[in-house]
């Protein structure tokens, strides 16, 4: 479950991940360490598809074709490594309704919390 934070200037929300995050990098090292060259050109592939994704993006005269056609590339080269990985299924954890409706109910609270206390700080220095 993700449980919101306060970040440590108390200025925003933090959303933990890490805990997903790590099973997927422990498990991407093992499948190197398994066949290195078959990662190994799996990360250059997505590498080469990212490079160009942001080429495309930043570029003036990319089309939106072609922005869309290389997002599409990098989500192909992202999935091949996904593959790898059988972690990852918990990198975008499924919620059911009401612990969405819990999650979003305490990420408001936190949020308003941060709202109330800078509004309260701004009054004070007038």
């Amino acid at each position: 479950m993700i449980r919101p934070q306060l970040s440590a200037d108390g200025l925003a929300v933090r959303l933990p991940l890490a805990e997903h995050v790590d099973p997927l990098l422990d498990e991407l090292a093992l499948a190197y360490a398994q066949d290195p060259d078959a990662v190994g050109r799996l990360l250059a592939a997505h590498a080469a598809s990212v490079v160009r994704l942001d080429y495309a993006m930043c570029s003036d005269d990319a089309t939106d074709y072609g922005r869309a056609m290389r997002a599409a590339e990098a989500d192909g080269t992202r999935e091949a490594l996904l593959d790898e990985c059988p972690a990852a299924v918990a990198v975008d954890p499924l919620l059911a309704p009401d612990d969405a409706i819990s999650l979003a109910t305490r990420i408001t609270r936190a949020a308003a919390h941060i709202r109330h206390r800078t509004a309260s700080e701004g009054t004070a220095h007038q």
